[in-house]
């Protein structure tokens, strides 16, 4: 049976299936710009999307990201603020054709991910740049069961 994600922005929740049954949820951090797809918005894109990749496999946690690269630097996360790219990231892809997939909505080409945050305390209030944040233990355990091709649906 299929592995699938549901993204809530109004609960900022988000929700693996396995077939129709929840079998897991975490608190996520969406925008705090609001939804929408246009590039530049530093919104969170709406819409189907698929996990292109994924990246940090056995990466510490606390592990710093740049442009999908291992700095070999890791956050400490007491009171940290900051919209690093931490332990893992699960890059997304958007499937849906002028919603954010195309010219200046592309979800990929924005580099729309799931990622972990040293800013963990904000984790269920929106305060991203357009991605979707978790706490980094969370996103070790949700690199674990998923696979690249995952649908995510993220909606209101």
């Amino acid at each position: 049976m299929q592995i699938n994600l549901r993204i809530k922005i109004s609960s900022q929740i988000l929700q693996v299936y396995l077939g129709d049954k929840i079998k897991s949820k975490y608190k996520i951090s969406t925008s705090k710009y609001g939804a929408g797809n246009k590039a530049g918005s530093n919104k969170t894109p709406l819409g189907l999307h698929r996990i292109v990749s994924k990246i940090g496999r056995n990466a510490c946690i606390g592990t710093i990201f740049k442009r999908r690269r291992n700095t070999g630097k890791i956050v400490r996360f007491s009171n940290y603020s900051s919209d690093l790219i931490t332990t893992r990231i699960l890059r997304l892809e958007g499937l849906e054709k002028s919603v954010n997939k195309g010219k200046g909505i592309d979800s990929f080409r924005r580099c729309i991910y799931i990622h972990g945050t040293p800013e963990e305390k904000l984790i269920g209030k929106p305060a991203s740049h357009g991605c979707i944040r978790m706490k980094n233990r969370d996103i070790i355990h949700l690199f674990e069961i998923i696979k690249r091709g995952t649908r995510v649906l993220i909606s209101k």
